[in-house]
């Protein structure tokens, strides 16, 4: 059994898991809005098999060059606050001192007392604990552009994929519907998945997944059907 100071909090999770939720969830609605626009169209299945074939590698590739640079940009920003704060610390060592001090002293704690745990912590390691109070900084939070481009072309790759076979499964007489429920489903289980490993409400997430999700592919199946022509 876990003790307290060693269990795992839900925001340990935060890095990889905002990245595999975004990339599964945009998967499953992006895929699955194409192939049924394309299916209400009256597209045939070779050409709607090749169009999700084709939206998934490319959707996964953005997603993972999207994060990677996205993610990439907030690293350097973390890294260019680190090296500001250890010039300062290395300049002005005891204003730092001083000004840690005044942080926990305005969480509450006593002035003097503030004043010690500032100066211990300091002593063991200056800038992880100016990083951690000042910046926000920590190895849990801290930006991971591989983790993340990894996690969210992964996870693109799966949910796109859900769409994909279900077109091939699915009779054309109830191809359109049938993707859209299909998908309608693994969005509701994402959403609860996802809650669950986050600690949030669950039944909040699943019905905002689904109601996103139905009306992107609500809105592509009418425009499928009112063009009524195969792309």
């Amino acid at each position: 059994m876990e003790t307290p100071d060693k269990a795992l909090h839900y925001t340990h999770n935060s890095g990889w898991l905002r990245a595999a939720v975004l990339g599964a969830n945009d998967g499953i609605v992006s895929v699955a809005s194409l192939l049924i626009g394309m299916s209400a169209a009256g597209s045939t299945l070779s050409t709607i098999f090749l169009a999700g074939t084709a939206g998934l590698v490319a959707g996964a590739l953005s997603m993972a060059a999207g994060e990677f640079v996205s993610v990439s940009s907030q690293a350097d920003t973390e890294r260019a606050d680190l090296r500001r704060e250890k010039e300062e610390l290395e300049n002005h060592y005891e204003h730092e001192v001083h000004e840690l001090a005044e942080m926990y002293a305005e969480r509450g704690v006593e002035p003097e007392l503030a004043r010690k745990v500032a100066e211990q912590l300091m002593a063991h390691d200056a800038l992880g604990t100016h990083a951690r109070e000042e910046l926000g900084i920590t190895d849990a939070l801290t930006a991971r552009p591989l983790q993340a481009a990894f996690s969210s072309a992964l996870a693109f790759v799966l949910g796109a994929g859900i769409p994909v076979i279900a077109s091939l499964l699915i009779a054309e007489s109830f191809r359109t519907k049938g993707i859209m429920v299909v998908s309608l489903i693994c969005l509701a289980l994402l959403g609860a998945v996802s809650a669950k490993i986050g600690g949030a409400g669950i039944l909040r997430a699943v019905l905002r997944v689904t109601f996103w999700g139905a009306l992107a592919m609500g809105l592509t199946a009418l425009v499928g059907h009112l063009v009524g022509v195969e792309i």
